[in-house]
């Protein structure tokens, strides 16, 4: 089964198509194998360790069958016991799109690898994760809180407490 099908028009000009989720998980597993695969309702979910999440997402970006060269969204999520990142991704050339999760268990100095090199989008959400999280960006060309200053934590935690405002979870 091919991972891209190409129909071939009357002026034998190329029309490319989008990767099913199927396709698309074959080829990500063709990649890197140490990874869970899972269809979501509307995105394929990729979960990777946070040393392997660099090099997927720079192979992912430059890999002609892939090209997702479109961050569209990057969220911190705090899951209670560990920390993790969710990147949403699209290829704009192929018209396929995948979610990549990666997820820490060390809460006192979370430290994920930074894809302000591959998506430029990037630095700002990545600036807003950490700042409300604490999640901190290796390589990240200018990690600075970007709405609050340090005397407030990092808010979107769980076990976030402020006495002065009252703000307790």
């Amino acid at each position: 089964m091919p991972l891209i099908t190409i129909n071939k028009t009357t002026d034998n000009s190329e029309i490319r198509l989008q990767m099913d989720k199927t396709q698309l998980g074959e080829f990500i597993k063709s990649i890197a194998a140490d990874l869970e695969i899972k269809e979501g309702k509307q995105y394929l979910e990729v979960t990777v360790p946070p040393s392997g999440l660099y090099q997927l997402a720079r192979q992912l970006r430059e890999k002609e069958e892939a090209q997702f060269d479109f961050l569209f969204c990057l969220t911190g999520v705090d899951y209670g016991v560990e920390l993790g990142v969710i990147y949403h991704l699209r290829s704009t050339i192929h018209n396929h799109s995948v979610v990549l999760k990666t997820q820490t268990s060390d809460r006192e100095n979370p430290l994920l690898d930074s894809v302000s090199d591959i998506w430029q989008t990037a630095d700002f959400h990545e600036r807003e994760v950490y700042d409300l999280l604490g999640i901190k960006f290796k390589n990240h060309p200018d990690l600075r809180r970007l709405f609050l200053d340090k005397s407030w934590g990092f808010p979107l935690r769980k076990d976030y407490v402020d006495d002065i405002n009252i703000v307790t979870k």
